[in-house]
């Protein structure tokens, strides 16, 4: 696990999401990043009672944006070497890998899962994916 430096391509975890981007300034204890590619879509629901869907607030949560920054604790920062993929690209494959995971098993929190994924693809994310 190398350290990064300003101006690196990096992956960092951030909210239950992985992203790509770029090491914008060291701020101590974190890095100031910003996006470039999903590489991990965020998770849906409650963090703290994964998998649950009865009794529990069930969070949408949208992946970040294209050049949005996040300030991203320095050990879930990592080198990333490879090509950087262009973000809607990256967001469709990312939604995509998301869905099939959760169509493995039927279960009521993959069914709100996959409610809330389709939800913010149609709503959100299309414009994005589709160019418009």
């Amino acid at each position: 696990m190398g350290k990064v430096k300003i101006g690196e391509i990096a992956k960092a975890h951030y909210r239950s999401g992985t992203y790509i981007g770029e090491v914008k300034e060291d701020r101590g204890d974190m890095y100031l990043i910003e996006v470039l590619a999903v590489h991990k879509h965020p998770l849906q629901g409650d963090l703290h009672n994964m998998y649950e869907t009865k009794d529990v607030f069930f969070h949408e949560r949208k992946a970040l944006a294209f050049r949005e920054k996040m300030n991203v604790k320095k050990p879930a920062v990592h080198p990333f070497n490879g090509e950087v993929p262009e973000y809607a690209a990256s967001l469709e494959q990312a939604i995509a890998t998301y869905r099939n995971k959760l169509n493995e098993e039927d279960s009521a929190y993959n069914r709100l899962a996959l409610q809330t994924l389709d939800r913010l693809e149609q709503e959100v994310y299309f414009k994005i994916i589709k160019g418009s």
